[in-house]
This record gives structure tokens, C-alpha cells and sequence, in this order.
């Protein structure tokens, strides 16, 4: 039941191309943000559709990875765990952040991928 305590599962759409760097120690790190909707019945039964954002990292061999392989619009399956940090901007106010760090990244096919590779087999 330990690995359950802090874990996220979340399919989504890249909402920008992934950028990656290089700390100061040489460790890759590739943040990204990831768009993920639901959607429901309001009491009119309207159909009504929420977007969440997720800003997700990822570290060395993941961070190459989506790095290489993510582009905006694409879609993912992420899982990882949640992180609450804040940092001092340059104005000196707090500002806080919640991050999903990735421990496992899988790479969807859309339906206009899944549509070409059906074109092409025949």
C-alpha cells in the first residue's frame, strides 16, 4: 500500500512543446504542462466541460525523453507524484506550485495518427 500513498495517473494534451535544461549538477530536467477535461451535466442538463492544468517535470532519462518525443497537442498518459513547493520571485512575494513529477510516461496516438496508419496498410 506504500506506493499508493502519494501516486497520480492523468491522460492529457501537452498544451506547450516541453522545454528541457541542465542544472547546475548536469541533470536533465523537462517541464512541460498538460491539459486534462472532464465534463458533466449541469441541473439546466447543460453539458458543461472543465479543463484542468498540470505542470509536470520530468528528470534525466524521462526529461530526454519527453524532450524528444512531446510536442504541443500530443497526446499522453503520465503517472508520478505530487509536489507542493514555493519559491521567492523577484519582486519578493511567495509564490507556491504544485508539480507532478513523472515516474512513468507512455506516448498516445491520436485518432489522425490512428487514421493515417490505417490509410497506409491495405
Amino acid at each position: 500500500m506504500n506506493s499508493l500513498k502519494n501516486r497520480v495517473t492523468l491522460i492529457g494534451n501537452l498544451g506547450q512543446d516541453p522545454v528541457t535544461n541542465t542544472t547546475e549538477t548536469g541533470k536533465k530536467v523537462t517541464h512541460f504542462t498538460l491539459a486534462t477535461s472532464d465534463g458533466y451535466k449541469n441541473a439546466d442538463g447543460q453539458k458543461i466541460s472543465e479543463t484542468t492544468w498540470h505542470n509536470i517535470v520530468a528528470w534525466n532519462g524521462l526529461a530526454d525523453i519527453a524532450g524528444k518525443y512531446l510536442k504541443k497537442g500530443k497526446e499522453v498518459a503520465v503517472e508520478g507524484r505530487i509536489v507542493y513547493r514555493s519559491y521567492e520571485d523577484k519582486k519578493g512575494v511567495t509564490k507556491n506550485i504544485t508539480e507532478i513529477v513523472l515516474n512513468d510516461l507512455l506516448l498516445l496516438r491520436s485518432g489522425k495518427e490512428r487514421g493515417k496508419d490505417e490509410e497506409g496498410q491495405g
